[in-house]
């Protein structure tokens, strides 16, 4: 199973170029699955003879399990993982059928992404910070285009010195699934990135455009560990991350009467539907606003 696993992401890597992070996740989920079989089932030994004993049934008792411990979204890309693995299969001749076709994806919870509001996010980029020259310089600059360009943590942690033209004032940027798309980057945002360069010495094109003390590529979790650190300093909530100054960029676009297919070509989403979900922000936004000013919404003191 596990020789076809192997095989499996190296259709992912270089077949569907995927990236190295979707491949991890894909790997892990399958072989989450493959200890199931051995614990749950008794399958050991070579594939071949047991694979096609996976039926429909065999992965209901699966799912059921999974829905013990895991939320609805995350049951439903471990059978993601399992139908693309299956189909795999089917592809190489190692399967006639998929078993997996037939299980039907579990409804996701409606959720509203974490935002800050436009002034909490002016105190967050505005306020003074203390430390080091150098690293308060980079900080801000990290924290200024999260919020401008809205991009993924994994995104920034991979830009390089050449994507960046202070110029032309554009950010190019490599998305999921190797997707490369280009990016305005806010009058702010370069203020902050030219304050930043200014300090370091001229960088090579393939040097990493932030980097960390000593001198390598700044890593995701150092990222979260300043925000938080910065966040506990101006007492904003702390369980803002990085990825929520993202939501905080399309939200506060959208309020602002940005068009929604425009919004989802500078997040890099694939499919309009992802990016709908920020227009349920604005509208609870909207009816926060309402609530509080409209006479015959807000709540009225009862006398004795």
């Amino acid at each position: 199973m596990e020789k076809l696993i192997k095989e499996f992401c190296r259709h992912l890597a270089l077949e569907r170029n995927l990236a190295e992070k979707t491949i991890a996740a894909y790997q892990g989920d399958l072989l989450q699955f493959w200890q199931f079989l051995e614990q749950q089932a008794g399958y050991s030994g070579p594939a071949d003879g047991w694979l096609k004993q996976i039926d429909l049934l065999l992965l209901r008792r699966y799912l059921a399990q999974l829905h013990k411990s895991c939320s609805r979204s995350s049951v439903g890309r471990k059978l993601s993982a399992l139908r693309t693995f299956f189909r795999f299969l089917v592809r190489e001749g190692r399967l006639k059928t998929s078993p997996a076709d037939s299980l039907s994806t579990p409804r996701r919870e409606e959720y509203l992404p974490q935002v800050l509001s436009a002034e909490q996010a002016g105190h967050l980029l505005d306020r003074p910070m203390a430390g080091p020259r150098l690293l308060v310089l980079r900080d801000l600059a990290i924290f200024e285009l999260l919020y401008s360009c809205g991009l993924r943590i994994s995104e920034l942690t991979g830009l390089d010195s050449a994507d960046l033209d202070l110029q032309q004032r554009q950010l190019r940027v490599l998305g999921k699934g190797g997707k490369e798309r280009l990016l305005p980057v806010g009058r702010a945002a370069c203020a902050a990135l030219e304050f930043y360069l200014q300090e370091l010495p001229p960088a090579a094109c393939e040097q990493p455009l932030f980097l960390n003390h000593r001198g390598g590529r700044l890593s995701a979790r150092s990222i979260q560990r300043n925000l938080k650190k910065r966040l506990l300093s101006l007492n904003l909530p702390t369980d803002v991350t990085p990825h929520a100054l993202r939501h905080s960029f399309a939200t506060h676009l959208l309020d602002a009467g940005a068009d929604l297919r425009a919004i989802q070509e500078l997040l890099g989403h694939a499919s309009l539907s992802t990016t709908q979900k920020y227009t349920k922000v604005s509208f609870a936004h909207l009816t926060d606003v309402y609530d509080q000013a409209h006479p015959r919404s807000r709540k009225k003191k009862l006398s004795d």
